[in-house]
Formats: structure tokens, sequence, C-alpha cells
């Protein structure tokens, strides 16, 4: 998880109907995000065959929302990256999400305390890379950390011509290792325009690998 700080305005031009752009000590962030989906179930019951494992790359911002006297905290995705047309198409589908499909790998090792991952995936005919490196125990992150900012938001929003659609997610807290080495490498303005692709050929605020865990993405509803 790549974070870096951004300006407001920028985001506010994506803000789904209803949220608004959600801040960590006055400051606004876009995370670069890559993963690994691993025995994946439609409707948490059903797995589709040959779309269980894969990866996934995705640019996301956070925003919240007033519910009566709750406040629910969330994340747009700017746009999600697979390998897998299958996974595009029914995300697409079901959640309206902005997924593509391009050609991806990784690689995700262990030596003793030190763990490296990293995620490529291939635009324009060439590999853009986020390669990561971290020393040292996992940890529950801080109390009111920007790492508990990152990985505690549990609600998606999409926007739609009438309003938005959102939907729940639901984990345990992951614990994280802090990066000790991270860069991001390619031209991303063709995913997602020179405005954001500028931003993320800057050094990240802060980077972390996220332990991850069993994750439940909930139906959506419309919001109007």
């Amino acid at each position: 998880m790549l974070n870096y700080e951004v300006d407001a305005d920028i985001l506010r031009r994506r803000v789904p109907h209803g949220t608004e752009v959600d801040s960590f000590r006055g400051k606004t962030f876009v995370s670069l995000v890559a993963f690994e989906f691993l025995h994946t179930k439609l409707l948490g019951v059903l797995p589709v065959p040959f779309l269980t494992d894969f990866q996934e790359v995705n640019l996301r911002f956070y925003v919240r929302r007033r519910e009566g006297n709750e406040v629910r905290r969330g994340v747009v995705f700017i746009r999600e990256v697979v390998p897998k047309r299958g996974v595009a198409h029914v995300a697409r589908l079901m959640y309206g999400e902005n997924y593509c499909c391009r050609p991806m790998r990784h690689n995700i090792s262990a030596n003793g305390a030190r763990r490296t991952a990293e995620y490529q995936w291939k635009l324009d005919g060439n590999w853009c890379t986020l390669h990561a490196e971290s020393a040292g125990d996992a940890a529950m992150p801080k109390e009111d950390s920007l790492e508990e900012f990152v990985t505690e938001h549990y609600w998606g929003y999409v926007s739609r011509p009438s309003g938005c659609l959102e939907y729940r997610v639901s984990h345990e807290p992951w614990r994280v290792w802090v990066c000790t080495t991270v860069s991001f490498e390619g031209n991303s303005d063709t995913l997602y325009g020179p405005e954001l692709g500028g931003i993320l050929r800057r050094p990240p605020s802060s980077a972390f690998i996220a332990e991850g865990s069993p994750v439940l993405v909930f139906a959506g509803r419309r919001i109007p």
C-alpha cells in the first residue's frame, strides 16, 4: 500500500453523490494498492471456475458518508486492474466498478525477517512495477495512525447517474509491516490521467505491507 498526499480539490471532482472526502489530520491521500484475491467465491458460496485466484492493483481514495448518527468511512476506486477479463466483467456488472484487464505478474517472498513483494502490470507494451520490502515483525497499526486510517475503511462507493452505490466490506483488522524500501516505476497516465499520474511519480508519503485476511464484500444498494 503506497500512500500519496494529494490536494483535496483533485478528489472532490470524483466524489460520489452523498459522500465527502475523508482526511487524516487535515491531509487527503490516494493509495496505490496491489494484492491477491485467493479462493474467491461469488455471493460467498459459489467459486467461479478459473476466476478464484488473481492479482489486482487499484488506485483509491477515501470518503465518508453520514447515515443517521453513524459515520461510514469508505473508499472510492479510481481504477482497478486485473489480469482476467471474466473478473473485470463480473465486477463491472455487479458493482459498476471501473475495472480493466491487463497482463499482470507478481512475486512475493520471505527470507527470515525480510519480506519482498513485487507486482507488475503491462500498459502500452511496457511494465509498471510496484516493489516493496520490509523487515521485522508485523504489528497492529497504532491508534490514530495513517496505517490505521488507510486500512480501516469498511464501505465502498461508486458514482451513479442517479446517486451512488454503497456496499459494505467486512474483514478483521490487518497487521502491517512498515516498508524499508519502496518504489513505483512506469507511466500510469494512460490509466489515471496526467494529474494523478504525476502524483504517482513522486515518492509516497508512506508505504507498508498489510497481512490481509478473509474478506466479505456485501451486495450493494443504491442511494438516491
